[in-house]
């Protein structure tokens, strides 16, 4: 099976196809960012990713690869709900994306060159958007069968709330055989997986070890950022089987853009929280020094791949970091990036004829 990533990113897909039932490979992948490419390469091969504005990509180009499966995570800004200006088909950012859709595709189909499977992952906003629906014009206008999904980390037992939108398409005579008479629309969950509750591990299983005096000052959240928006950090504990979608604005933003964790759980964060606020309201200069008891820091980044399953303890795979990545990158590489092991059962269902069970 030749794959093909678009908005390959650190490689999120790559690392989901290696680990998944499916015989296959990534022979191409395409990205904008010099940043995610250099990191790609680093652990994929430098002779995979390409630097490219993908809105350039030509059919005839594509069509050499004669690539099985196209894989593609398209910019999410013009679909987020957390960009106000967000503007779907119209926005500058969206253009790549439709420029396969309504131009590459079609002109691969007529040379009967196109990808009998497509993955397509991005924000939950997604399902919305006119792109949504110029896609699925194209991809009926050329056959393909569609299964459509807004799956969450949590229902795979991975404790982070994280919200995204998939689109699966097979190319005719293909199809969802096991969809029986789950309507094509989008579904809270995979149809007929198990109807057991799933509860994710704590988030203990991905943290790392005690950190050592330099680490943890590195991660310390700041006395001014405490002071001003301390009340409106998500907190959790290393015991808590949940926490806040991780975006690429973490640790730049406060709100919505991933939860902060309390080494500390003897403590009741709330108390602890009201007894600063109103030292703070008091007019207590030092009232900050009342949080220090919780222990406050961000999650490293070694942590959140854990989370987005890009270092798993089940895989002999090490994630690597190219010399000169800056930490705020990191942040901004993970946040942009899939979970793998979502898309590994999603990959893993793409590909079963017979049984739309995940595994």
């Amino acid at each position: 099976m030749r794959a093909i990533e678009f908005y390959s990113g650190i490689g999120g897909f790559h690392l989901a196809l290696n680990r998944s039932n499916v015989s296959g490979t990534v022979i191409s992948a395409y990205d904008w960012d010099q940043t995610a490419c250099h990191v790609y390469a680093a652990n994929f091969g430098c002779k995979i990713v390409h630097k490219a504005d993908i809105s350039g990509l030509i059919a005839a180009q594509l069509s050499k690869l004669q690539a099985d499966l196209w894989l593609l995570s398209p910019a999410c800004q013009p679909y987020t709900v957390l960009n106000p200006d967000a503007k779907g088909a119209v926005d500058p950012r969206a253009q790549s994306f439709l420029h396969l859709i309504n131009n590459v595709l079609p002109e691969l189909a007529a040379e009967q060159a196109h990808p009998r499977y497509i993955l397509i992952e991005n924000v939950a906003g997604f399902q919305d958007s006119d792109t949504r629906h110029y896609l699925l014009s194209v991809l009926g206008r050329l056959r393909y069968d569609v299964a459509e999904f807004i799956l969450n980390p949590l229902q795979f037992g991975v404790p982070n709330s994280r919200s995204r939108y998939y689109l699966l398409a097979k190319l005719f005579p293909l199809k969802f055989t096991g969809l029986g008479d789950v309507p094509r629309k989008i579904l809270d969950h995979i149809p007929l997986h198990s109807t057991m509750p799933v509860i994710p591990q704590s988030l203990r299983h991905y943290l790392d070890g005690p950190l050592n005096d330099e680490t943890r000052a590195t991660f310390r959240i700041q006395d001014r950022i405490l002071k001003k928006w301390g009340r409106l950090f998500d907190i959790v504990l290393p015991s808590g089987t949940r926490s806040c979608c991780f975006t690429r604005g973490y640790t730049q933003l406060v709100e919505r853009a991933g939860s902060i964790l309390q080494t500390n759980e003897q403590l009741d964060t709330t108390k602890v929280f009201d007894e600063f606020l109103a030292a703070q309201a008091s007019g207590d200069e030092d009232a900050v020094r009342i949080l220090d008891c919780l222990d406050l820091r961000y999650f490293t980044p070694t942590e959140l791949l854990r989370l987005f399953h890009f270092v798993d303890p089940d895989h002999s795979f090490d994630f690597v970091w190219p010399p000169g990545v800056s930490l705020k990158s990191k942040y901004r590489l993970i946040g942009n990036s899939v979970n793998v092991e979502v898309v590994r059962r999603l990959l893993n269902y793409l590909f079963n004829e017979g049984d739309d069970q995940v595994t």
